[in-house]
C-alpha cells in the first residue's frame, strides 16, 4: 500500500498576516467610532485646566442647551446619511418651526407643538416621496425645499419683520425654559430622543433596513426591503425632527427668532461625519452624533473663552477641524475595507 503525506497547507503561515489585519481593522472601527469622543475628552479636560469659567456649572450648562437643539436636528440626520441621502433643508425648516411654534402658543400648548411638527414632517414627507418616487438627487430636492421653508418663513413673518413671542406664563414658556434637577428640560427631551432613536437604528428592522439601504440600495431592494418606503420615513423624521427643535427653540427663547438656522444644515452634517457616520452611507452611530454635536459646540465655546479670535478665524478654525475629521474618517474606512 502506498502512503500518503499529507502536504502542509499555507494557512499557518498565513494566520499571523491575518491576525495583524483583523487587528488593524478592529483599530480603525474603534478610532472611528469612538475618536470623537476621546477627542471631546482630551478637549474639555485641556480647557478645564485652561480657563477657569470652563468648568463652571453655568458655562457647561449654556453649551448643553446649546447642544440640543442642534443635537435634536442631527439626529434625524443621522438617519438621512446612513441611509445614504442628504437634508440640506433642516436649518430653513428649523426656523420656520420656531415660528410656527411661537405663533401657535397663544392658541395654547398642543396648538404651539402640534402646528410646526405637521408642517415640518410635511416637509420632509414630500423631500422623501421627490427623492424615493423620482429618482431625483437629494441634494437637489432638500436645496428646493430648504429655500421654500424660508420663503414661507419670510412670507408669514413680513420679511422678518414681524417677531412672534411666546405666549407668557404658558406652559409651552416653561417646557423651554424649566429646569429638572438642574438641568433645562429642552437637554432632557434631547435625551430621551436620542436613547429612542438608539434603540430604533440598532435594534429594529426599520434601522437595519435603513442600514442595507446605505450599503447597497439595489441589494437591499433584491433581498426584498421597501426601500422607496423606508426613504420617506427617514426624511419625515428628519423634517419632523428639526420642527420640534425648532419649537423648542422659541420655548426656550421665547421668540421665534428669524435669523436662526442659517448653516445649521452644514453644522448637522458636520456632526454626524465627526460622531463616525459615512457620508456613503451604510455605517453610522446616533451615539457618535451627539459627541460630534457636543465636539462642535465645545470648540465653539474654548474660541470664545479665548476672546482674542476675531469671528471669522472662528469659522476657519471650525472649518479646518471638519477638513481633518473627514480625511480621518475616509482613511479608517478605507483601511477597514482593507482589512
Amino acid at each position: 500500500m502506498t502512503s500518503t503525506k499529507e502536504h502542509p497547507t499555507t494557512a499557518p503561515q498565513a494566520a499571523p498576516a491575518e491576525d495583524t489585519a483583523r487587528r488593524g481593522d478592529r483599530v480603525a472601527a474603534l478610532a472611528q467610532r469612538h475618536g470623537a469622543l476621546v477627542a471631546l475628552v482630551v478637549l474639555a479636560a485641556v480647557a478645564s485646566l485652561s480657563f477657569d469659567s470652563f468648568a463652571t456649572g453655568d458655562n457647561l450648562g449654556n453649551i448643553a442647551v446649546n447642544s440640543a437643539f442642534l443635537a435634536t436636528v442631527a439626529l434625524g440626520m443621522t438617519f438621512v446619511i446612513v441611509s445614504g441621502g442628504i437634508d440640506l433643508s433642516v436649518g430653513s425648516v428649523f426656523v420656520l418651526g420656531g415660528v410656527l411654534a411661537a405663533w401657535g402658543s397663544q392658541y395654547g400648548t398642543v396648538v404651539a407643538l402640534l402646528l410646526p411638527l405637521t408642517v415640518c414632517a410635511v416637509i420632509g414627507l414630500v423631500n422623501g416621496l421627490l427623492v424615493a418616487r423620482t429618482g431625483l438627487a437629494p441634494f437637489i430636492v432638500t436645496l428646493a425645499s430648504m429655500l421654500a421653508a424660508r420663503g414661507i418663513m419670510l412670507a408669514i413673518t413680513d420679511e422678518g419683520a414681524d417677531t412672534y413671542l411666546v405666549a407668557k406664563g404658558s406652559f409651552f414658556a416653561t417646557l423651554g425654559q424649566s429646569k429638572l434637577l438642574g438641568v433645562a428640560t429642552p437637554v432632557w427631551i434631547t435625551a430621551v430622543l436620542y436613547l429612542a432613536g438608539a434603540v430604533l437604528l440598532r435594534r429594529t428592522a426599520f434601522g437595519q433596513r435603513v442600514y442595507a439601504i446605505g450599503g447597497n440600495e439595489q441589494a437591499a431592494a433584491l433581498m426584498g426591503a421597501p426601500v422607496a418606503r423606508t426613504k420617506i420615513a427617514v426624511y419625515t423624521l428628519s423634517g419632523l425632527l428639526a420642527g420640534l427643535a425648532g419649537a423648542l427653540s422659541a420655548a426656550y427663547l421665547a421668540s421665534g427668532v428669524t435669523i436662526l438656522g442659517y448653516g445649521m444644515e452644514l453644522d448637522a452634517i458636520a456632526a454626524v461625519v465627526i460622531g463616525g457616520t459615512l457620508l456613503t452611507g451604510g455605517l453610522g452611530y446616533v451615539s457618535g452624533s451627539l459627541v460630534g454635536v457636543l465636539l462642535l459646540k465645545v470648540i465653539q465655546n474654548v474660541i470664545n473663552q479665548i476672546g482674542s479670535l476675531d469671528s471669522a478665524y472662528q469659522q476657519v478654525a471650525s472649518g479646518a477641524f471638519l477638513v481633518l475629521v473627514v480625511i480621518a474618517q475616509t482613511w479608517l474606512a478605507r483601511r477597514r475595507r482593507v482589512g
